[in-house]
């Protein structure tokens, strides 16, 4: 059967997959509301309005919080289900509509963050392993130490002093929309996606370097340098997709590390995505909101790892799903 045919296959089984894992999903996001302190009744009818006992029992009523809780998960999963996710407590205006809004900061921040991190991780980690124990490898070394002790919060302070206070180079916070040019947007999101990015950068560095190294000592890479194949196509041709494999899994298990760490960095930067919508849903309890956001947060931790599941038989083709 051809690779391709295999690949389709393993699809569709993953797709098969993702029904009972979108249902853990659905169990935890509704679980959300109920964990968090607080009444959504009252919170609805704000703090003015808390002995106003006929308003609140009203509320309660309206929400289906005078419901069995598997009655209320079921009537919450099927307006899910047609793209309601109910209304934002603080704002009043329909909860899909600020999550729309929002994903789009969120999504150009992840994506420059990796983007940023395989920048730096992919060739400090080439030359750490192509010359192990040198000065360049001791170099990434402490650049991979520092990225992994590094806080996203402290270094994006740091970035945030020496950039844009100190040499008033990028601006300090705040977000440009793509569609009011592209320049300007990346811009205002380079220090916040160097922020993110630091810290897979170290992980993905020394996996690469890790990997690469035990690549380089297999035979057929012994063979090819007898042939008198150059360095740079050994390494390139031959070693580096071998040892892309374990890379590949990290970044795949690193994507939720960075949707979590974009709740502190767009706090820190003043970026309207999700992650700081999370933060000020979870101050000002609405619930609706912070569903929304835990449920599309979830759904791209998931089909980011299913990209990386179907990347592997691309990069070596050795691989075929059973």
């Amino acid at each position: 059967m051809s690779a391709g045919g295999n690949v389709s296959e393993y699809l569709l089984r993953r797709l098969v997959y993702f029904v009972p894992l979108l249902f853990l999903v659905t169990v935890v996001t509704f679980s959300v509301a109920l964990l968090l302190p607080g009444d959504p009744a009252l919170a609805y009818i704000g703090e003015a309005n808390m002995r106003d006992k006929v308003m609140y029992e009203t509320m309660r009523k309206e929400l289906g919080l005078d419901q069995p809780i598997p009655v209320q998960y079921a009537k919450w999963l099927g307006r899910v289900a047609r793209g309601d996710f109910g209304r934002s407590i603080r704002t009043r205006e329909p909860a899909l509509e600020g999550l729309l809004a929002r994903f789009p900061v969120t999504l150009q921040l992840t994506a420059m963050a990796m983007v940023i991190a395989l920048l730096i991780a992919v060739p400090v980690g080439i030359v750490s392993a192509v010359r192990p124990n040198s000065t360049a490898d001791k170099a990434g070394t402490m650049l991979a130490m520092s990225g992994v002790a590094i806080p996203d919060f402290w270094l994006g302070i740091m970035l945030i002093y020496i950039f844009s206070v100190w040499f008033k180079l990028l601006p300090p916070s705040g977000y440009v929309p793509i569609s009011q040019g592209l320049w300007p947007s990346l811009q205002a999101m380079l220090l916040p996606a160097l922020s993110l990015g630091m810290a897979l950068s170290a992980v993905v560095m020394r996996q690469l370097r890790s990997a690469l190294i035990e690549v380089l000592q297999q035979d057929y890479v012994m063979v090819a340098r007898a042939k008198g194949l150059r360095e740079t196509l050994v390494v390139g041709r031959h070693a580096l997709r071998n040892a892309l494999i374990p890379v590949v899994t990290v970044i795949g298990l690193q994507t939720g590390r960075l949707f979590g760490g974009a709740v502190v960095v767009e706090t820190i930067f003043a970026l309207p995505g999700l992650g700081r919508l999370a933060a000020d849903s979870i101050f000002f309890r609405d619930f609706p909101m912070l569903q929304g956001v835990v449920l599309i947060l979830a759904l791209a931790v998931l089909l980011a790892n299913l990209l990386t599941d179907i990347l592997y038989a691309f990069i070596d083709p050795r691989i075929r799903y059973g």
